[in-house]
């Protein structure tokens, strides 16, 4: 596909649920790239087909991840330009109504015939090109899916039907937090970490966090502050927005332990969302 294209075609690493195929290039280099990867899919569900009892072939379906920004400018005023889209190419466009979790971007999903989706694609790239994004964008990045972790002696494990299976990549992130804190093997045990040292008295420690950020440290429906909460075993508090400020307060309480690893989960956190590519087509597969 990158040589017929001349596109450059990059896949996601990871261990997730779904990956991104990014594509940069010349507009007819993305759309043969596209073309390409389309019919694809048609051969695919062909192939899916001939041991299916099915007699109707389903429509190919793609989904664009779109900076929340330029959204409004696909959808049109009153859905004027998602429906002129729809009837010029045949093909069916819903654009998401939330933004993907821990970023500033939403998904666009076109289904039909592969002709109608590249059509659709260079309508779509003809209007991200007239509206550019506004503001600063937090790219979609899909996370691993989530599996039961324990901490023993440690080290790091997930759990694997009746299994503990090593995590060497977690096991580094609990070492590198808990370096330059107590750590007792044989000491007495917390609820989030078994094995850490819990005599040590609780305390206090405060950090800002830019209002643009908070949202994705608190995730939606606060899933992901909670993930921290439970991995560090520290009470995490969020102030609320106060006016005039660019910035709110998360106070954590607990032992040096405790704060050590929520401080660091939530550095880590930001800096993986301050990492920000220029990208000129993205596919979310």
């Amino acid at each position: 596909m990158r040589e017929e294209s001349a596109a450059r075609i990059n896949i996601s690493e990871g261990n997730c649920p779904e990956r991104i195929v990014t594509i940069t290039g010349p507009t007819d280099a993305i759309f043969k790239a596209f073309a390409m990867i389309a019919y694809k899919f048609e051969e695919d569900i062909i192939n899916s087909m001939s041991n299916s009892p099915a007699t109707s072939k389903p429509p190919v379906t793609l989904r664009l991840v779109v900076p929340a920004s330029q959204c409004g400018s696909l959808i049109g005023k009153g859905g004027s330009k998602i429906k002129e889209m729809r009837e010029s190419t045949g093909a069916q466009v819903q654009v998401a109504g939330d933004m993907l979790p821990n970023s500033t971007e939403r998904a666009v999903t076109i289904s039909g015939t592969p002709e109608a989706i590249i059509q659709c694609v260079k309508q779509i790239c003809v209007v991200m090109l007239e509206s550019p994004p506004k503001g600063a964008t937090i790219p979609y990045r899909p996370k691993p899916a989530s599996t039961p972790v324990i901490f023993s002696g440690g080290q790091a494990y997930t759990i694997q039907g009746q299994y503990a299976i090593p995590h060497p990549d977690l096991t580094k992130l609990h070492q590198l937090a808990m370096q330059q804190t107590p750590f007792t093997p044989l000491g007495q045990t917390t609820p989030a970490f078994p094995g850490l040292d819990a005599s040590p008295p609780a305390s206090t420690h405060e950090l800002t966090i830019p209002n643009d950020l908070i949202g994705c440290i608190i995730g939606r429906q606060g899933t992901k502050i909670n993930e921290i909460r439970q991995m560090s075993g520290a009470q995490i508090k969020i102030a609320n927005a106060m006016e005039g400020s660019s910035e709110r307060q998360i106070t954590i309480t607990g032992t040096p332990a405790n704060i050590s690893l929520a401080q660091y989960l939530i550095n880590h956190l930001r800096e993986t969302l301050y990492q920000t590519a220029p990208v000129t087509g993205v596919l979310l597969l």
